[in-house]
């Protein structure tokens, strides 16, 4: 259910984003950022004789950088403040916890 909702959500940015984002950009032209509704500005220069497959995997990393996807699942529902907090919270404890975990790893390594 959740996999078949992003990847309906993936196309459904893709399909905004326009084919500019795509094409090959010309040297002596400044890349064009394209906007979709959301105020999402994500451009993917394709190098020539570049397969699409490699663009479009640079640009799903780019929309996963961008963090637009994940504020969509948490406006999917309503949250009040207290909610928002709680899930910020939790959200920090995880971010730290494999900031640890990555940590032990790096000093193992040594």
């Amino acid at each position: 259910m959740r996999a078949g909702f992003l990847l309906a959500l993936l196309i459904s940015a893709l399909a905004a984003v326009s084919t500019v984002a795509f094409a090959p950009v010309p040297a002596f032209k400044a890349p064009v950022a394209s906007e979709t509704a959301l105020g999402v500005k994500i451009t993917v220069q394709v190098g020539d004789g570049e397969p699409i497959e490699s663009a479009l995997r640079r640009f799903k990393r780019e929309v996963n950088k961008s963090g637009h996807l994940m504020e969509l699942r948490h406006r999917r529902y309503f949250e009040n403040s207290q909610e928002k907090k709680k899930r910020k919270v939790k959200e920090g404890r995880m971010r730290k916890k494999f900031e640890r975990m990555q940590r032990k790893r790096n000093a193992n390594r040594t």
